[in-house]
């Protein structure tokens, strides 16, 4: 059993205090607002939903301040938040092809049906500290556009001009609004409404693995409702993944490239932007629009040698996250392709291809809570521990000491 301490929960209330404390931080410093977090960290926001398993991004920005920004801490209480909330149904499959595309990209075809587009990335940034993100910048003013007092928008343009004449403008780095758009961005075409998914253009050819629900449809898995037994399914898989450790499954997903997974794969796309949820309730019998989410999908595009019975193909890994999640996704589709080695009677040879390995070590919350249970008090254990070395160590100079005894008494034998 624990030992009691005295005086325990006053302690422990006293920490919560100076959690509080340590959280505000200077008090001469502006509190920082949770839409702020919501609106300036929507990558972080993104991990913890999908970690969190919960697409809220008020509450994922609630966390991430009540965490300190402690993702793993913020993912725990989007959890435990998540167990109170009643369910009502699941919604109808998303169609991804339906996405309203902010970004799109593919490494396998240049010219795409509906075309790439490139959107907000840091692929493409120096990573060199920008300096002016020190300064916050003034927020424009609601009247922008009306009238023509300073807020309108003659004033805007006499501010840019300034700005003009003070700064070289041909330098994109000292443009105020970020960097000039190229001739003609302006004016450019509005995206296609429809943008097929690449691997579905491979496979009008034949060239793609085909990919069909299993006989009659069945629900799918909810592991946060059933238990899990291996081997899993592919629908366990891609639930554990979705709201497991980006950290970790990016380890996976480079071991793979690295060889412990017999694996090249390209990218096929990925697609990011808003997606319509819908919902059919039972009393009207149609779907309902309950709103958009935003999603990152990417879809590898991996080669297979073909066997007895399955030709040569290319076969895909698939990742989905809530969020601007691109590289949690494209982890995802990574171990998914190696977790298929059943499926292709491949061998399961690497961490990367074995499901119990995968989905037993993918959840942070539940790593970071037997990790981190170390810290609590394990103070008989301890003592059983040690009475067991002090024991093990006497036994042991007691058997040294009595060879030793009889080593000295056989000495004056042998010198007779």
């Amino acid at each position: 059993m624990y030992v009691a301490v005295k005086g325990g929960e006053a302690a422990i209330l006293a920490t919560h205090d100076l959690v509080a404390e340590a959280r505000r931080g200077d008090e001469s410093v502006p509190e920082i607002a949770v839409a702020q977090i919501r609106e300036q960290m929507g990558l972080a926001c993104g991990r913890v939903m999908n970690e969190g398993s919960l697409y809220d991004p008020d509450l994922a920005a609630l966390a991430l301040k009540q965490a300190q920004g402690d993702a793993i801490e913020a993912a725990f209480l989007m959890r435990a938040y998540r167990t109170t909330l009643p369910r009502f149904g699941s919604s109808e499959p998303l169609d991804t092809a339906k996405m309203a595309i902010r970004r799109r990209v593919s490494a396998t075809y240049k010219d795409l049906p509906g075309g790439q587009v490139l959107g907000p990335t840091y692929d493409y940034t120096h990573r060199l500290f920008d300096f002016a993100l020190m300064e916050p910048r003034p927020a424009p003013s609601p009247l922008a556009g009306e009238g023509r007092g300073e807020g309108s928008r003659d004033a805007a343009g006499a501010s840019l001009a300034k700005a003009a004449n003070d700064s070289d403008l041909s330098d994109p780095s000292s443009n105020p609004s970020g960097h000039l758009l190229p001739q003609g961005e302006k004016e450019r075409e509005p995206l296609d409404a429809f943008m097929p998914r690449v691997p579905d253009i491979l496979g009008a050819e034949g060239l793609m693995e085909e990919e069909a629900p299993p006989e009659g449809d069945p629900r799918p898995f909810d592991l946060t409702r059933e238990p899990v037994s291996f081997p899993a399914e592919r629908d366990v898989r891609l639930q554990a993944m979705a709201r497991g450790d980006e950290g970790f499954l990016l380890g996976l997903g480079y071991s793979v490239q690295r060889g412990f997974g017999n694996s090249h794969p390209f990218v096929g796309e990925v697609r990011v932007g808003e997606v319509c949820v819908k919902f059919v309730p039972e009393e009207l019998g149609f779907a309902v629009d309950l709103g958009e989410i935003t999603l990152t999908e990417c879809q590898m595009v991996n080669q297979f040698a073909g066997s007895k019975d399955v030709p040569p193909q290319f076969t895909r890994g698939y990742g989905l996250a809530f969020g601007h999640s691109e590289r949690k996704a494209m982890s995802m589709s990574l171990v998914d392709r190696a977790l298929k080695t059943r499926e292709f009677g491949e061998a399961a040879t690497y961490p990367a291809q074995q499901d119990e390995f995968v989905l037993y070590h993918s959840d942070n919350v539940e790593a970071a809570g037997f990790v981190e249970h170390l810290k609590l008090p394990h103070y008989v254990d301890f003592q059983g521990e040690l009475e067991l070395i002090r024991r093990i160590r006497k036994e042991r100079q007691e058997r040294r000491d009595k060879h030793a005894d009889q080593a000295n008494e056989a000495l004056p034998e042998a010198a007779e």
